[in-house]
């Protein structure tokens, strides 16, 4: 006997559909079919682990000495509160690393002692995060034709 005998009297007949119970959504439908989760967090300390950082680099002498230059004009005109762009190194919270970040902002002021720039926003940074600072403030000043 075939499947297609064996249950020929019910095959076409429609799908029943129950008066006391919802029928489920597809994701509850799929979710009863899941694996059982023998390790709880497991998916996420994967996730964790695969997740990529970037190493925090070292800035060379030229690099050092220059972003020195730009702190010293951002120091002496912060009463202007210039608007700059800092990039950053940002370390992880969870493991080894970080990543770069940029920051648009205007400076309120710069702590030399503290090492730290505080910024109109109410932010601040630590100055030996800083790889990078960007502005009109470092363009060399505009010729004057007449």
């Amino acid at each position: 006997m075939t499947n297609g005998q064996k249950y020929g009297d019910i095959i076409d007949l429609p799908h029943h559909v129950s008066d006391k119970h919802p029928p489920l959504s597809r994701e509850s439908r799929a979710a009863q079919f899941s694996p059982f989760a023998a390790l709880t967090g497991y998916d996420g300390i994967v996730a964790e682990s695969a997740r990529l950082t970037d190493i925090r680099s070292e800035l060379g002498e030229a690099d050092i000495d220059i972003l020195g230059m730009k702190l010293r004009l951002l120091a002496d005109r912060a009463s202007d509160h210039p608007e700059v762009t800092v990039t950053y190194f940002l370390p992880d919270e969870r493991k080894s690393g970080g990543a770069y970040v940029k920051k648009t902002a205007q400076v309120k002021r710069i702590d030399e002692v503290g090492r730290i720039i505080f910024f109109t926003d109410k932010t601040s940074l630590a100055i030996d995060d800083i790889t990078d600072i960007q502005g009109e403030i470092f363009a060399p000043p505009q010729s004057i034709e007449g």
